[in-house]
């Protein structure tokens, strides 16, 4: 059977049983347990199934994930998603403290990481119930006002939250990129935002192509050393000039 076959067919088993443990695809289709885990990595970039410890889910049977915009409706991109949320993930490791944001992206991050023994810190409904089942992950939710659309919590309490902690990593999304910084929609997003910031030794953003070159309401913050851009195709030379003055780091995924 090769992997392409292997992959179809968990996916037709998956539609058929709404959920299967990682031990029961492998007896049933071969292969080992990190080639089932590969094979489900692509069925849940791609939106049909949900992770979950020692498994996945079948994403129309998930009521967390059918409650939030973002998680249904945001499938563009799956395959510039996975590798950018891949390549983000291998640079955390165990026993580390980082901050999560709201967004598809992130949220990608977050499904990754969910086998490794952290703490994690979010504003984030979707990534907090996600790591609710996993009992390895310490998982602190910050307070605040919900904005339902997206499933986070912003405002004031939200805001002060993270002025009451320190992670070694925190892993934002974006509305957009140009040589002028990061760009987000919404003000108290862009207020949270740069909290978690100041919150972290480091801050990686997570940002596919399609965030190129676009503007939002509010700049969330320029570039500066702690950063890092991960993306999945190289940026004009403007604002790739922009993230090495500023000496933050550009890697591409994939």
């Amino acid at each position: 059977m090769t992997s392409r076959q292997r992959t179809d067919s968990i996916a037709r088993f998956i539609r058929e049983h709404n959920y299967a443990d990682l031990r029961t695809l492998a007896a049933r289709f071969g292969g080992s347990l990190s080639t089932v885990r590969r094979a489900l990595d692509q069925l849940e970039a791609s939106g049909l199934v949900r992770r979950h410890h020692g498994g996945a889910s079948l994403v129309e049977t998930d009521a967390v994930a059918q409650e939030y915009d973002f998680l249904t409706r945001n499938q563009r991109h799956p395959d510039e998603k996975f590798a950018i949320a891949s390549l983000i993930a291998d640079q955390v490791q165990p026993g580390m403290t980082v901050i999560l944001d709201g967004g598809s992206t992130t949220y990608a991050v977050a499904r990754l990481l969910a086998g490794k023994r952290l703490q994690v810190i979010t504003n984030s409904l979707p990534i907090a119930s996600l790591f609710s089942e996993v009992s390895s992950a310490e998982t602190l939710v910050t307070g605040g006002s919900i904005y339902n659309r997206l499933g986070v919590l912003l405002g004031p309490m939200c805001e002060a939250s993270f002025d009451q902690v320190h992670a070694d990593l925190a892993v934002l999304g974006g509305a957009g990129i140009t040589e002028n910084g990061i760009w987000n929609h919404n003000a108290l997003m862009v207020a949270a935002q740069r909290k978690m910031i100041g919150a972290a030794e480091r801050t990686v953003f997570a940002l596919d192509n399609s965030k190129f070159g676009r503007k939002a309401l509010s700049l969330t913050t320029p570039f500066a050393a702690q950063f890092t851009i991960v993306t999945d195709t190289r940026p004009t030379p403007a604002v790739a000039r922009a993230i090495n003055a500023a000496g933050a780091r550009l890697t591409l995924a994939g």
